[in-house]
């Protein structure tokens, strides 16, 4: 997992591993759409800010970045590598940015920083896990060239105390077109 753990950047995105002196921009930057937590796993609200970072931080498979705009040298988010495994898989989310960057060609920047990082690290495989309702996730993880694999009926309780499905997508390293 340490070799995922990097600084990675290309303009207009820089991905840096997330500190403590990250977490009240990160606060501010997901109270700047209230309405999109209730399609997350978590709340990244309020009191539920403090509870779900101590949660991720109590996970040791994930590697976790801040993500920042190089035009501003603000933070717009955050994004993680999720149980690397030792047989060369990996997955990308609990992804949250701003919408101001959202539906442009940041998120995929970011997210080709992200792929091309683990496939050079000697990872296979990178997996996406998406809550059926966030179709706008669904489409921006297939452009990317994911597959849709599969979906899991009712897996997950959100914070909110829906069950959702999940949709599973898979990236191979040869089919990663970049």
């Amino acid at each position: 997992m340490a070799d995922l753990s990097a600084t990675l950047e290309t303009h207009p995105v820089r991905l840096e591993p997330l500190a403590e002196h990250h977490l009240e921009p990160l606060r501010a930057a997901c109270a700047q759409d209230p309405v999109i937590w209730d399609i997350y796993p978590v709340n990244m609200m309020n009191d539920g800010f403090d509870e779900a970072m101590a949660m991720f931080h109590s996970m040791d498979s994930w590697v976790q970045f801040a993500v920042m705009d190089m035009r501003t040298d603000g933070l717009v988010g955050m994004t993680n590598y999720i149980n690397p495994d030792p047989f060369g898989c990996v997955e990308i989310g609990g992804t949250y940015i701003v919408p101001s960057v959202r539906g442009s060609e940041f998120n995929r920047t970011m997210k080709k920083l992200l792929i091309d990082h683990a496939f050079a690290s000697g990872y296979r495989r990178i997996q996406f896990n998406v809550d059926t309702r966030n179709k706008r996730s669904m489409a921006a993880v297939l452009k990317l060239g994911a597959m849709h694999e599969g979906t899991l009926r009712k897996n997950r309780v959100t914070w909110t105390g829906y069950v959702r499905d999940t949709a599973q997508f898979g990236l191979l390293k040869d089919e990663w077109a970049g």
